[in-house]
Order: structure tokens, then sequence, then C-alpha cells
């Protein structure tokens, strides 16, 4: 493997407008204190973040939705058995009443009097007996409604506090949630803005481009290989091509450290391939290009390179090869053999994950 002279590794003057410090490494902001985002993987870790917490706090709002009406159902169960409790109060009480109708209806003064005399007979044992059945279930009866009165009130206060407390937790989740969509919003611009200074093709209206939001890669296996609709693909620096998200913003920072090592931008003869381009790459190159429907180029994680890296053991292979994996791409172990294609490099996501 070649090695570089340290004179030729030096950074190159800078355009004007054009960032310098794409290919720093994260510095550590002081704890407590928000900073912006200093170059391109960086800005993929945070808008990565940000979608973390939004989807989490979005969770935590949805079981919180789930405990609310798994609550206010315990809720409805007591207060249907406090309605029964009333109901048998009512039962309880009406006999009660039915007898207090009687007796005033034929007061038991006279038989009283015949009992004290010693001349009682049954019909005024049996309201003497009526009295004592009346105060005991009187007595009954109070204890009854002091118990339900006091159940009412538990209730009725349990009910407010839980309403008020879901309320007021679900007003807070809501409010965050709404704070993280803000938060990754103002990522995905300011990550498309630092793509607009690079010289990445923005969409006219200058709004950020859905295509180079990281946290859209991770949905496209649910299209097919070859099949990724173009909405869902980042544009490159190289006119006419572009990659899956986070595999383009990957490319740029490392485009832009090749650049400051040779002085011109990595050149590029094939990235993205529809499923109709790999069926017309296969036909023209046979053995040379993978079965349509199976290529990596199908899923927007490869390029095919040229301007010296297309020539095994340049100056300008060895260079990517010993710094591509700081950006998460590689030369895949079959290119070196089997079939042999030194153009051919790849985005490793999982070792992008690592950055």
């Amino acid at each position: 493997m070649a090695v570089a002279n340290p004179t030729q590794t030096k950074a190159q003057p800078v355009a004007a407008g054009q960032s310098t410090n794409l290919t720093k490494r994260p510095q550590v902001a002081p704890a407590g204190t928000l900073r912006e985002p200093i170059n391109l993987t960086e800005l993929r870790r945070e808008a990565e973040k940000a979608a973390k917490e939004l989807e989490d706090a979005t969770k935590a709002l949805e079981q919180r939705r789930a405990k609310i009406q798994a609550s206010e159902k315990e809720l409805a169960v007591k207060l249907r058995e406090l309605q029964a409790a009333e109901k048998a109060f009512a039962e309880v009480r009406q006999p009660l009443s039915d007898l207090i109708g009687q007796l005033y209806q034929h007061p038991l003064g006279g038989d009283a009097l015949f009992f004290l005399s010693g001349d009682a007979d049954g019909s005024t044992l049996r309201a003497l007996a009526d009295v004592n059945q009346i105060t005991a279930e009187r007595s009954q009866v109070l204890d009854d409604g002091a118990r339900l009165q006091a159940e009412k009130e538990r209730l009725a206060g349990e009910a407010q506090e839980l309403r008020a407390g879901n309320l007021l937790a679900e007003a807070q989740m809501n409010a965050e949630i709404q704070t993280l969509r803000e938060r990754s919003s103002k990522i995905v611009k300011s990550l498309t803005q630092a793509l607009v200074k690079l010289g990445v093709k923005v969409n006219r209206s200058g709004t950020p481009v859905g295509g180079c939001d990281p946290t859209r890669a991770t949905s496209l296996g649910d299209f097919p290989n070859g099949l990724i609709p173009k909405a869902y693909l980042c544009p490159l620096q190289q006119q006419g091509n572009q990659l899956r998200a986070d595999a383009a913003l990957a490319f740029i920072s490392l485009n832009e450290a090749y650049r400051r090592r040779f002085g011109k931008p990595m050149c590029v003869t094939d990235s993205y391939r529809s499923l109709a381009e790999q069926q017309s790459v296969y036909y023209r190159r046979p053995g040379f290009a993978a079965v349509p429907g199976r290529s990596n180029h199908g899923l927007g994680l490869a390029v095919d390179l040229c301007g010296g890296v297309e020539r095994f053991r340049s100056m300008e292979f060895n260079w990517l090869e010993a710094n591509s994996k700081k950006y998460g791409w590689m030369h895949p172990k079959w290119a070196y053999v089997s079939p042999f294609e030194p153009w051919h490099w790849e985005y490793d996501p999982k070792l992008g994950s690592l950055l």
C-alpha cells in the first residue's frame, strides 16, 4: 500500500462559502448546554437521536392513554357498584318506611300503657317488637347511609383526581412531543443548509429534502431492491447520482475529505440503480454485475468510482481503502477477487451507526 507524503495530506485551500469543519470529530459540550452540530456525521446522529426520542415519547403517550382507558373502566365499575349499593340501600330502607307509616296510623300509646299496667296482650307485644325492629333497622340504615356517603365522596375524589392527572399528563406529553417534532425539523433544516453549502442540489422551493433525512433510511426496507421512490433518495454532489440518506451523508463527508487530500471531488460513474438499470447493466456486462434485484446499488448503498480509484493500488485507491471506514464506507472483500472490482465501494449501515 502506498504511503502518503505528509506534505500531500495538508489541507488544500477552501473555496469561499465552503464549510471547513465537515470532518472534525464532534467536541464534547459542557453538561446542560445545547450547541449546533458541526458536521454531517453529527447532524445525522442528532437527527436519528431526535427521531428516536420522538418515537419513544409517542409510545409513552400511547401507553399513558391505554392506562387512562383502563383506569376509566375501573372507575366505571366502581360507579356501577355504587349504584347497586344505593339500590340495595333503598330496598332496605323501604320496609322501614312502611313500618313507620303503619305506626303513624296506629300509635302505640294505649298499648304501651297496657304493657306497663301488666294487662298487655299479644298485639301490644307485637307493637313493642316492631318498635325494637324499627330502632335496630334505623341504626343499620344510618350506618349504611354513612358508609355509602363516604364511599361516594371517595369515588368522586378519585374520579376528579384521576381525570385531572390524566389531562395534565397528556398535555405535558403532547407539549414534549411537539418540542421534539420542532427539534427534529430544525435538525433536518440545518442538514439541508449544510448540503446546499456543499453543492448538493435541493428542490427549488429550498425546503428540507426528505430523501436526505437519515431517519427515513430504515424505512426503505419496505421497498423492493431497485424500486425505491425518488423522494426517498438523497442527491450527491456528483450530478445525476443519488443514494439512500445515511449512505449519501456519509459519502458526502468522505468526498470532502477526498477533496482536501487530492484537490478534487471523487469521480462517480454509478450509484443507485433502479431495477431496469440493473437489468440493463447485467445484460451489457455479464459477470460484472449482480443478478437484477440483488445488487447493493438497488438498495442505494453502493457506488462505482473513477478518477484513479478504479486502478487497484493507485494512490487514490490506497487512500480510500485507508480512510473510507471512518465514514462507514468500505471496499467489500469479494470485490478484491471475484469479481475483481476496485471501483466498487459499499456503505455498511452497521459500521456507519458506530460513527
